[in-house]
């Protein structure tokens, strides 16, 4: 069984029951923290919580193969956590501050017609859009849309004009 100190300190040796050890209590450490984060962190999939995600796995990492000293390493991602919960409340109670951290969701066809300039600010081709009018699988075409958005986490929601919605 390892000492107390080799299985919190940094350190380049560890042996397989330390690390295996370590991977328990960053697992246990990490499924807390995802609860408390709340279920937005993998739900939305935007940019600001694949931040989470992704910085989460990269400092967590280091506490189980021993790169960092495991408490430390378990606080910051606590930290991160708990930021991230932060941004969630404040975002969830001011639009303009979700408008800052997600970015506004872009009208990028309206009544058939596509807006150029929202297109290009939100890096959407024309094939995108064809790709989510394919995707609703109706036969749609650009001439039935009646908005198509660019949504905040990069999904493009598909409007059809009500005409073609009583035709079908």
């Amino acid at each position: 069984m390892p000492d107390l100190s080799q299985l919190i300190i940094a350190t380049d040796h560890l042996d397989p029951l330390t690390m295996a050890l370590r991977a328990l209590i960053v697992f246990f450490c990490t499924l807390i923290f995802l609860r408390i984060a709340g279920r937005r962190s993998f739900g939305q999939r935007s940019a600001f919580d694949l931040c989470i995600t992704v910085l989460l796995g990269a400092i967590l990492s280091r506490a189980i193969v021993g790169a960092s000293p495991l408490l430390p390493t378990l606080a910051a991602g606590a930290t991160l956590v708990l930021l991230h919960r932060l941004i969630g409340i404040l975002v969830s109670r001011w639009v303009w501050f979700d408008d800052l951290i997600s970015g506004p969701q872009r009208l990028l066809v309206k009544d058939g017609i596509k807006d150029l300039r929202q297109m290009q600010a939100g890096l959407i081709t024309d094939r995108d859009i064809d790709v989510a009018l394919r995707k609703r699988d109706d036969d749609a075409t650009l001439a039935d849309v009646s908005r198509a958005v660019l949504e905040k986490n990069g999904e493009i929601t598909i409007n059809l004009r009500s005409t073609r919605n009583k035709q079908q």
